[in-house]
């Protein structure tokens, strides 16, 4: 797969090395989100499904775990350009219907009108600046009247305030990256591969709770590609600065004595119905 459709931030944050720390301290998805889109799927399968951007299987995970698709799922055919993210993914990921290999937004290597449904967890930012390439591929393996789906999960600042303090770190540090925060990932729906292959997109949110710690909160941070790429004395003075915000600021605490809190997440998600 041709390396350069990978942001370089990516491949540094994403390599190997940093896959068990991504897999440790991201969220899964809560169940809101994938009733939503088990909803935006008619019949009762079997789906076929391909994942772009698939990471360590994260979602892929929670997806067959829930009561709504867990019988429905055929096949996922799960994309993912990074070697490490890839090897973590079959290690934690085992099922009979899963498959993992090389590719990206715009090479994914699967067969036209294969999928029933195309999902893009946690990735689609880093499309950018392809996002009409992107499209083109996703339009090209979805079956008519096929769904493709993007989803986040985003740390609220709105719903805490040292949510916001610890973003404001963190975030000193994001540089020129397509970050979902910044919401470039939206030119996607303006692009004429889109326009030409979808309905209007519909969107769906739901605020949940993480359970977490302290330490929690420092992995998550830890865990984001352009803080992987920081040197080792830098994530120190940030972790640093992350426990003097956690111990000024009050905190909802689920069991104090052990030191957990809630971490508040809002989930994003995007249906896009591809035309017939």
């Amino acid at each position: 797969m041709a390396s350069r459709e990978v942001h370089d931030m990516a491949k540094v944050g994403f390599g190997e090395g940093t896959n068990e720390l991504y897999d440790r301290a991201r969220p899964t998805y809560p169940s809101p989100s994938l009733d939503f889109m088990r909803a935006k799927l008619t019949g009762n399968g079997p789906f076929n499904i391909v994942e772009i951007g698939s990471g360590t299987g994260l979602f892929t995970r929670t997806l067959l775990a829930h009561p709504q698709w867990k019988d429905c799922v055929g096949k996922i055919h799960a994309v993912e350009p990074s070697p490490g993210m890839r090897q973590t993914f079959q290690a934690k990921t085992q099922d009979d219907r899963i498959s993992v290999a090389d590719g990206t937004f715009t090479q994914t290597g699967e067969k036209d009108n294969w999928a029933d449904a195309v999902v893009v967890a946690q990735a689609f930012h880093w499309a950018h600046p392809n996002y009409d390439g992107a499209m083109a591929e996703i339009a090209r393996i979805l079956k008519p009247n096929g769904t493709a789906f993007f989803i986040w999960n985003m740390e609220d600042r709105d719903s805490a305030r040292w949510v916001a303090r610890v973003r404001e770190l963190y975030e000193s540090h994001e540089a020129d990256t397509p970050q979902f925060r910044r919401n470039l990932w939206e030119e996607a729906f303006k692009t004429a591969s889109y326009i030409s292959s979808f309905h209007a997109p519909e969107r769906f949110y739901t605020d949940w709770m993480v359970p977490t710690t302290n330490s929690g909160v420092q992995d998550r941070v830890l865990s984001k590609s352009y803080i992987t790429a920081l040197s080792e004395e830098e994530k120190k003075t940030l972790c640093i600065g992350i426990e003097g915000v956690l111990g000024e600021e009050e905190k909802t605490w689920i069991d104090q004595s052990v030191g957990s809190f809630q971490y508040p997440y809002k989930t994003t998600v995007i249906a896009m119905k591809r035309l017939s």
